[in-house]
């Protein structure tokens, strides 16, 4: 039997087609710009590919994270310091209560403004950010609090729950950017108890009480005291958050820059490579064509 395709041929095809092959890869290159589509077109770095490529999507995403929580520590640590503020025109309305010169009658008045001043507080305590109410602890669909000045104990009784959310930085490392209410303006020790007072002092200028008065005014001022550190809190977290900001893009430059070193083509290198190809598939041809094409049947009479 006569084989079809001798093997002079047969290693032309095979050359034919790994010139091929290599243009199309060279082709695809430059379409996608990108020097791995496909498996067998690097193995050895398949598996940097794709850890370089979960790292990113991970950075990515805590990046994401910590943008979003920026939003809530920046306006916490906003809206605590105008808390401060009016923990400060609390003591200065309580000093001039207890001046031993101030008309009783202007203490009511006094008495009012404070009532004010917890209103806003309690309204600080129930500060929302995109729907979700920052001091409520997990329970962040419920206000903290609500506020009815003519009871006796205004404020109600906290509504939210503990706070247990941890943020992940990018170094992996897990930290809290928030408080709840209740630890903030409803602390047990009545010294830090800023909610409690301000209504003790409000009560005291309303019974016109100046030992109670002057009690109250003590318990303003440690609140006060206490209520900075709270503010402290917002503080750091705040450079947590930032700092966390800052690496995340560091680490996600390194990261791309990786990535583009492992994936991304040459575009002058598929260039060449695909001029060199069709230069080389030309060149086999036009050889292949000029080769003798007698057989020998031709010699046979």
């Amino acid at each position: 039997m006569i084989s079809s395709l001798n093997s002079a041929a047969q290693n032309f095809l095979v050359g034919l087609n790994q010139i091929q092959q290599r243009a199309q890869r060279a082709q695809l290159e430059l379409t996608t710009g990108l020097k791995i589509n496909n498996v067998s077109d690097a193995p050895a770095q398949i598996a940097d590919l794709w850890q370089t490529r979960a790292n990113l999507n991970q950075v990515q995403q805590i990046q994401s994270n910590l943008g979003r929580v920026q939003t809530e520590v920046n306006t916490g640590e906003g809206v605590l310091q105008s808390a401060v503020a009016l923990l400060e025109r609390a003591e200065t309305l309580g000093a001039q209560g207890a001046n031993a010169i101030t008309d009783t009658g202007t203490r009511p008045n006094l008495a009012n403004e404070l009532g004010s001043i917890l209103q806003q507080l309690v309204s600080t305590a129930n500060t929302t950010v995109e729907g979700r109410f920052i001091f409520s602890g997990d329970s962040d669909q419920q206000a903290p609090y609500s506020i009815d000045l003519t009871q006796p104990n205004p404020v109600s009784a906290y509504q939210g729950s503990p706070s247990t959310r941890q943020i992940q930085g990018p170094d992996g490392s897990t930290f809290s950017v928030g408080e709840t209410a209740q630890q903030i303006f409803d602390s047990p020790n009545a010294q830090q108890n800023v909610f409690g007072s301000i209504n003790s002092l409000r009560q005291a200028l309303l019974s016109n009480d100046d030992a109670a008065i002057t009690a109250a005014m003590g318990d303003v001022t440690s609140a006060g005291a206490y209520l900075n550190q709270q503010l402290a809190f917002y503080g750091t977290a705040q450079n947590r958050v930032q700092s966390g900001l800052d690496f995340a893009e560091t680490y996600q430059t390194q990261l791309q820059t990786q990535l583009s070193g492992i994936q991304d083509a040459d575009e002058a290198q598929a260039i060449t490579e695909m001029t060199q190809a069709q230069t080389q598939m030309q060149a086999a041809l036009t050889s292949r064509a000029q080769l003798p094409r007698t057989s020998l049947f031709d010699f046979l009479g």
